[in-house]
């Protein structure tokens, strides 16, 4: 005997793991669809009824992930999972200072601040470029005299 879910069902079991933005809640749903209206309908009723949300998606995400990475990272990910100019700029706008974040991830990693010679600089530079730090972020802590800002 099959069991048959409807895609409103499938689409709340998705919903109730984890938030996703109306794209990637889309994506997922595409190979269950009959057609791409019934879709759309769905996740307009579900946004109406406050169970599908892209500004709640962007404020989660960039909280879950913000003490790991970068602002450049972070609107990234957002924007491949079809979040908005918009939204993104306000969800970053509610984190911390990038300088800050980088500050802590660099004294987790290494331990000091202060690197010593060139190679170390270059360093940890390049490990902030792949965190997604911006270039004005990764000068700031990659200089000798940062400590005097």
């Amino acid at each position: 005997m099959s069991v048959v879910i409807s895609l409103r069902e499938r689409a709340l079991r998705f919903l109730s793991r984890r938030e996703y933005s109306r794209s990637e809640l889309s994506r997922k749903l595409t190979p269950y669809t009959e057609t791409p209206e019934s879709l759309a309908s769905l996740l307009d009723d579900l946004s109406e009824r406050h169970f599908l949300s892209d500004a709640r998606y962007a404020k989660m995400r960039v909280k879950s992930r913000a003490q790991r990475y970068g602002n450049l990272r972070l609107s990234h990910e957002l924007r491949v999972r079809g979040i908005g100019d918009e939204l993104i700029s306000e969800s970053l706008a509610g984190t911390d200072d990038e300088t800050a974040r980088a500050c802590r991830i660099l004294q987790r990693k290494f331990g000091d601040l202060a690197a010593s010679c060139p190679e170390e600089r270059a360093r940890r530079a390049r490990f902030l470029m792949r965190r997604g730090f911006s270039g004005e972020t990764i000068r700031k802590m990659t200089r000798c005299d940062f400590e005097s800002d």
